[in-house]
């Protein structure tokens, strides 16, 4: 049961940042994007901005919408955590403020979070012992 719960409120932290992104949040997140991801992409950070947005909330939703998915939808999930890292990383390295990411302490303290993230991610998408047996 704890592993549904927490597969229910990671779901609920990336339909979240889904949203933030593609609305109040999406000028703020830009900042994120390093300059070499829209050359190597070919498109500009507003894109990656909304496309990651799109992207979290399709994750949130196939995480509770999906159940039989949970483990690969699991791994999809940790993927785009380590996906986005470099985000992350090129943010501190700047010391560039984001929403909520506005000191240097919190901009180290996101890249520690970010292993945890997918560590969640999958954790919480691994069936228990209990349930593999059946």
């Amino acid at each position: 049961m704890t592993r549904t719960v927490a597969r229910f409120l990671l779901s609920a932290l990336l339909l979240a940042a889904g949203a933030a992104h593609l609305s109040t949040l999406r000028r703020g997140f830009r900042i994120v994007v390093p300059d070499w991801a829209t050359r190597l992409l070919h498109t500009d950070k507003d894109t990656i901005v909304v496309v990651s947005g799109a992207a979290e909330l399709a994750l949130g939703a196939a995480l509770v919408a999906l159940p039989r998915e949970q483990r690969r939808i699991g791994a999809a999930v940790a993927a785009f955590f380590v996906a986005v890292f470099p985000g992350n990383v090129h943010q501190w390295r700047t010391r560039a403020s984001a929403p909520g990411l506005d000191t240097d302490g919190r901009r180290l303290g996101r890249l520690f979070l970010q292993p945890v993230l997918v560590a969640w991610a999958l954790w919480s998408t691994t069936p228990d012992a209990g349930a593999r047996k059946r």
